[in-house]
């Protein structure tokens, strides 16, 4: 008799948006359960919060802990890539695991058995080359990777049989000590990163190319040894996306099928377009003697974890004849063809032989002499000359400034604007964060010309706002800018609105990163821009409020400068109002903003600043595991306009006619003062 199905919903990252999550998930249990077990992938808790919110005793950590939070169905959680909340970390501790009725936390290389006898493994935390080979014990909540004695321990779990998951204490030594399991294999596997080969042999698109190379290599030998026939992941991309493999095959286990999964997150900041799928409802069957032979998938793929067939040992050939399966008794085994001296005179090749290269037959073909010398038309990939293949290139092995690859000629680093080698040996995008601080996952990205949105070279950037060009410098009204005109406002003190972006016309990802030598120019016409809209804005009662976000972002970024003109009467009011809306976020600001700029330098470092109307400025440095809004300087501003309804950007954009008319009028009105006309 088959054993009962258990049907299981799994859901990405909720990243602290615990009560959401539960809303959602009894939302969809109504409509598509009833499901027996909930499990909650990634970051359940999200980043570090400042200290005055985790106090709070109405933030849905505490609620949570205190069980004012009920979850609808039996849930499992695991730590995903950020610290555990102290708090978490000390219930854990004299509960083994139950944070409150229904929510159990797993630990990083926690398995458990269900009820019906389903496997489930955990392997929380990411992944650090240096620090899964040299820690000296397993990480544990209060850190945010894994090590080698974290997978040794999640193996050797895997040989023990885990308590059913309505033992509560399922996490404490005395109910892991339990007769030895026959085999490691689980049925559901869950992590936060990703296995290094899983996009191999899959024809499935996937939502960012980059995915193609992410991954942790550790985890490969774990899926080899444990098969999962599910697992699932939120490692893929920043924010994650979702996609899910073909299924592939292992067919020393009688054909099992594996299928991997990786979910967009349920929480965290939103994001522009379509929100990626955050959940994954299946039912599964335990595999007993009892079950059906597993039928191959049409879909299914080549086995990404695999060894190669080269890799194996081949069986010696038997020479001594004797009975044989395939060519009956007693009958010689034919010999492999082997090219050797005696197959031709001389080491020619035999009779009949002809090079496919250039058709000689005094030679095979790896000997042929055109073989060591391209074609005419044959140009070098790595330093475009002609007269030599790639692995003859003269520059193939020179090494940059920071000892990667040297960069072809033109090449400029998005993260530092460096000639002298790629991005991923940059020192700067590839900074390690200090201890307790949340890992960057990679370099930035590199920004193709037709996905920046501030470069001119960008075939979709909305010319037709933009309202001075400098020599290192352009100017642009925004889409959707924070001072309402048009149709959308009753008057306007600023022909066109006046809230404008200084742009250098040079990519950059922060002021900061422009090299020295480069520096001067743009920083000293970007100062002209500024002086030249103060004076424009007097001239219509208004002040203007200069902020810049220098985010060395996971998206590479383009330097800009948002001026946006306040009606004198608001300057006082300027520096409480960033306080004030920052204050919540844990945005702080350093009470030395010079050297505060200065620490960020060369591009060590991100920051906020605000050029107030009095000429002070305020800085804030944004700490990793802390998150920061880009929108916040517009957040603050609307605040203080009192216009709460232009927050979102998007909302507040108008047809391009209107764009048209604002950039003109704002044209007219700034040409007596453009330092550039």
């Amino acid at each position: 008799m088959a054993s009962p199905s258990t049907k299981i919903l799994t859901v990405g990252s909720a990243v602290g948006s615990i009560r959401d999550l539960f809303a959602k998930v009894k939302a969809v249990d109504a409509k598509h359960g009833k499901f027996d077990i909930v499990l909650c992938t990634g970051d359940f808790f999200g980043p570090p919060s400042e200290k005055e919110k985790d106090e709070d005793e109405e933030s849905e950590l505490n609620m949570l802990l205190e069980g004012k939070l009920e979850a609808p169905i039996e849930c499992y959680i695991m730590q995903g890539e950020y610290p555990l909340p102290p708090k978490v970390v000390d219930k854990f501790a004299k509960t083994g695991g139950e944070l409150c009725k229904n929510v159990f936390l797993m630990t990083k290389s926690g398995v458990i058995t269900t009820a019906n006898g389903l496997r489930i493994a955990c392997l929380g935390g990411i992944h650090d080359p240096s620090i899964y080979n040299t820690a000296e014990a397993a990480p544990g909540f209060l850190s945010p990777f894994f090590s080698h004695h974290t997978v040794d321990r999640l193996l050797s779990n895997t040989l023990v049989k885990a308590p059913t998951s309505n033992q509560k204490s399922y996490t404490s030594l005395a109910s892991i000590q339990a007769t030895a399991a026959s085999s490691q294999l689980v049925d559901i596997l869950l992590t936060n990163v990703w296995p290094l080969p899983i996009t191999h042999f899959s024809s499935a698109p996937l939502p960012d190319p980059q995915l193609s190379s992410i991954g942790a290599s550790p985890l490969s030998d774990v899926i080899r040894k444990i098969k999962p026939r599910y697992h699932f992941s939120v490692g893929g991309g920043r924010p994650p996306k979702f996609w899910e493999r073909e299924p592939f095959v292992w067919d020393d286990e009688n054909g099992r099928v594996s299928r991997f999964v990786s979910l967009g997150a349920f929480g965290g900041e939103p994001t522009q377009g379509k929100k990626q799928r955050w959940f994954y409802a299946f039912s599964i069957a335990p595999i007993t003697s009892m079950s059906e032979p597993q039928q191959r998938p049409t879909n299914a793929t080549k086995n990404p974890f695999v060894e190669s067939d080269a890799r194996a040992q081949k069986r010696p050939l038997d020479m001594s004849g004797g009975e044989n399966y395939i060519f009956g008794n007693n009958v010689q085994q034919p010999q492999k063809r082997m090219r050797t001296m005696e197959q031709g005179q001389g080491g020619k090749p035999p009779p009949g032989y002809k090079c496919r290269r250039c058709e000689s037959i005094e030679h095979f073909i790896n000997d042929c002499p055109e073989r060591t010398k391209p074609g005419d038309d044959y140009i070098c990939k790595i330093c475009n000359q002609p007269g030599h293949f790639v692995r003859d290139c003269p520059t193939k092995d020179a090494r940059g400034d920071t000892g990667g690859r040297k960069p072809k000629p033109g090449y400029v680093c998005r993260a530092c604007g460096s000639e002298g080698h790629y991005l991923e040996d940059c020192l700067v995008a590839n900074q390690r964060p200090q201890r307790g601080e949340r890992r960057q996952r990679g370099p930035p990205k590199e920004i193709a010309p037709d996905e920046c949105w501030f470069c001119l070279s960008n075939p979709n950037l909305a010319k037709h706002l933009i309202v001075a060009i400098g020599s290192e410098c352009y100017v642009t009204l925004p889409k959707g800018q924070i001072i309402p005109t048009q149709s959308a406002a009753e008057h306007v003190d600023v022909p066109g609105g006046g809230h404008v972006l200084i742009v250098p016309i040079t990519h950059y990802p922060t002021y900061s990163t422009i090299p020295p030598d480069l520096a001067p120019p743009i920083v000293e016409e970007t100062e002209k821009f500024k002086s030249a809209l103060k004076e424009m804005y007097a001239k219509y009662g208004s002040v203007p409020v200069f902020f810049e976000v220098a985010r060395l972002s996971a998206k590479g970024g383009h330097a800009h400068v948002q001026a946006v003109p306040v009606p004198a009467r608001l300057k006082d009011k300027v520096e409480e109002t960033f306080v004030r809306e920052g204050r919540p976020q844990g945005i702080d600001f350093e009470e030395d903003p010079d050297a505060a700029l200065a620490s960020c330098a060369n591009g060590r470092g991100s920051y906020f600043k605000v050029d107030l109307p009095d000429g002070r400025k305020m800085v804030h440095l944004l700490k990793d595991q802390i998150p920061f809004s880009i929108q916040f300087g517009r957040q603050a501003l609307v605040s203080l306009l009192g216009t709460p309804d232009r927050m979102d950007w998007k909302a507040c954009m108008l047809p391009e006619d209107e764009d048209r008319a604002d950039a003109q009028a704002f044209k007219t009105a700034f040409a007596p003062f453009n330092p550039e006309a």
